[in-house]
């Protein structure tokens, strides 16, 4: 140990009191070490004095006043979890009545998918009906968007073609609308330079 100085954890356990195997030799070190004796003194000095410091008591609302500001992030189990607990009631009648009419939910609803998985063949039936007659009435308000724009003819030519007619009719429609907007934009450019 003659070679370094007491490190300030060593110098607590000395402090401490702490009696060991390893204790003995920082003991021996500061006996005889000047500086380390000297720093292990002055250590003493100042626990002394911690020691007679008046102990404080704090107010019984301290820890409340604290908590109050102290941020708590709850894990969502465990917020989940209150969540459920808030919603059950707390008379037995009503958590009886509350249970019952879960059961009847859970039976209706088990009932309800075993008869969709057994009779498929309705409900996709049914599904297909809806698609059908969403589609049919999508179509119908295209059909009277485009006779009310573009007449009666575009309507039939659009029936007759197909979505090939719908395709070429709407690609027909953007490159009217790129070429009026390139010669309106060359008109102003035009206009502009003769301004000048």
């Amino acid at each position: 140990m003659q070679h370094r100085h007491l490190l300030p954890n060593e110098i607590d356990l000395l402090l401490d009191g702490e009696i060991g195997f390893n204790v003995t030799p920082l003991r021996t070190h500061a006996d005889d070490c000047p500086d380390c004796e000297a720093r292990l003194a002055r250590a003493r000095v100042i626990v002394a004095k911690l020691e007679q410091l008046p102990h404080f008591v704090p107010n019984a609302r301290f820890a409340d006043r604290v908590m109050q500001q102290v941020h708590i992030i709850e894990p969502w189990h465990v917020a989940a979890l209150d969540a459920a607990r808030r919603l059950v009631p707390q008379s037995r009648s009503m958590r009886v009545l509350m249970g019952a009419t879960a059961s009847v939910a859970a039976v209706l609803m088990s009932g309800s998918a075993v008869w969709l998985a057994f009779r498929a063949d309705i409900a996709m039936y049914a599904f297909h009906l809806a698609t059908d007659r969403a589609r049919g009435a999508l179509l119908t308000g295209i059909g009277h968007v485009v006779s009310n724009t573009f007449g009666q003819p575009a309507l039939d030519a659009m029936r007759t073609g197909g979505f090939a007619g719908i395709a070429m009719g709407a690609g027909a429609m953007l490159v009217a609308v790129g070429l009026a907007t390139f010669g309106f934009k060359s008109l102003a450019t035009a206009s502009r330079g003769t301004r000048e």
